[in-house]
């Protein structure tokens, strides 16, 4: 589905939302997409490339055309360059986007990053960037949000985890560990906040079509090659999927499914993790390594 169809005009008329991760990918389909529903934004991006990323990080220029977007749908836009890592910066454009807008009803924590390592040749910084974008950000980026929250006794949390926060992965090991601690940490502030009428929930999405998953490293993991394109990582990942002909996901069909977490359709909805991945995980097993000699 393309960004452009199956929205629904003011589901989300006079909200704000909060989103990490904004300025490409997933993050713009959910910006986007909420925006188209009545939404206004408050986005931030780190725009560049961490240490250890093995493809290209977002840019300024990303970010603004995300910007270009949301503005397109009439809706108001607040967007900043902040790394998710930085408590104190992510806790600053929180307070920014409460003076801007008033309030927040809804954040979604979507910023990540995986990188293909196999685990003895895991590097400490390479260990840490992946857990300090993919978890401690979500903390840095959902704390200062749930106090404005639990003082308004009402809210929508959405974190981004991945079916490989269910399942491991090849030479993702710390990748497949953050994933899991995203999925630990919904189901505990669904239930310390469920109290203050907070809802938190997550998506699992499977193989998207973003500069993540459709990178030069990547494609030299699957295919074993230099020369693999981006048509070989389409009907190579058909083959992840149940569904018929459902290649890597367009990024809208994550935003989808948020927009409706967030929505009055999901309002007895929370702590549970939605997977997002056209039938990969009912999918059976099968190991490709030898078990004889």
């Amino acid at each position: 589905m393309s960004a452009d169809q199956g929205f629904e005009t003011g589901r989300h008329a006079g909200k704000v939302a909060l989103i990490s991760g904004g300025a490409r990918g997933q993050g713009r389909e959910i910006a986007v997409r909420l925006a188209r529903e009545g939404a206004d934004i408050a986005m931030f991006d780190l725009c560049e490339q961490p240490a250890t990323s093995q493809y290209p990080g977002a840019t300024t220029d990303d970010l603004a055309e995300t910007v270009a977007l949301v503005e397109e749908t009439g809706q108001k836009v607040l967007s900043a360059v902040v790394d998710a890592r930085d408590h104190a910066a992510v806790d600053a454009f929180v307070d920014d986007t409460i003076a801007w807008a008033g309030k927040i009803d809804v954040v979604c924590a979507n910023a990540g990053l995986v990188t293909w390592v196999p685990f003895l040749d895991l590097s400490p910084q390479q260990w840490a960037d992946v857990m300090d974008i993919n978890v401690t950000g979500v903390f840095n980026t959902v704390q200062p949000v749930l106090r404005h929250m639990v003082a308004r006794q009402q809210g929508s949390v959405v974190l981004t985890s991945s079916v490989n926060g269910v399942e491991p992965g090849e030479s993702i090991a710390h990748y497949t560990a953050s994933k899991h601690a995203v999925l630990g940490l919904t189901k505990n502030l669904a239930l310390e906040f469920g109290p203050a009428n907070i809802r938190v929930n997550a998506v699992m999405p499977s193989a998207v079509n973003t500069v993540m998953g459709n990178n030069s490293t990547n494609l030299k993991w699957i295919f074993g090659r230099d020369d693999a394109t981006e048509d070989d990582y389409l009907a190579a990942t058909r083959q992840w999927h149940v569904l018929r002909n459902r290649p890597a996901l367009h990024p809208s069909a994550v935003a989808d499914v948020v927009s409706w977490l967030c929505g009055h359709d999901a309002r007895f909805i929370t702590g549970t993790a939605v997977p997002v991945d056209a039938g990969h995980l009912v999918l059976p097993g099968f190991n490709h390594k030898p078990l004889f000699d």
